[in-house]
């Protein structure tokens, strides 16, 4: 049986990343239509292709005429090809928790990666306004509460652990 190294991730089997790959377009598209000024940006680069890679998972992804992303086939040479580079799932956590951007090797047209960039930003996912459609508005902000202090409560812990994290403000 062959070993898998500490924090190598194995490739989930492809029924699993096509479904998560379809739910993670869905949620983007979602936060996009919140922002008319990231769909106008998308929609200027309708039918670019972007290959988007971290570790074992990659997504390719097309701007659509409606400024929204589309899963897209692979194709031989992406217009935009973004590539995490982590050296573990944890140290990208670790990144993400810090509020820091993971590191990414960018190849491609130079004009799709300014606007990726821009959307990543700019473009924030109001999660507390969409759960106060579904519990209220006490409930919703409750739990983000929760959940900011859960966070900030592991950044601690990375710091008390000799990880060096960068504080970042709330939501």
């Amino acid at each position: 049986m062959k070993a898998i190294p500490p924090f190598a991730l194995p490739t989930p089997p492809a029924w699993l990343q096509s479904e998560l790959q379809g739910r993670l377009v869905l949620l983007l598209n979602h936060v996009l239509q919140q922002e008319p000024a990231a769909m106008e940006r998308l929609r200027r680069q309708s039918g670019k292709r972007m290959w988007v890679a971290s570790g074992p998972i990659s997504l390719w992804l097309q701007a659509t005429p409606a400024g929204l992303l589309a899963l897209a086939e692979p194709a031989e040479m992406p217009d935009l090809r973004l590539t995490v580079r982590a050296e573990s799932p944890w140290d990208l956590a670790q990144a993400l928790l810090a509020g820091q951007k993971p590191p990414v090797d960018i190849q491609g047209d130079v004009q799709l990666a300014a606007e990726v960039a821009w959307l990543v930003d700019h473009v924030r996912w109001d999660i507390e306004e969409d759960l106060s459609r579904l519990m209220g508005d006490a409930a919703a902000h409750t739990l983000v509460g929760l959940a900011q202090r859960a966070v900030d409560s592991l950044r601690a812990l990375l710091v008390r652990s000799g990880r060096s994290v960068t504080p970042v403000d709330a939501p």
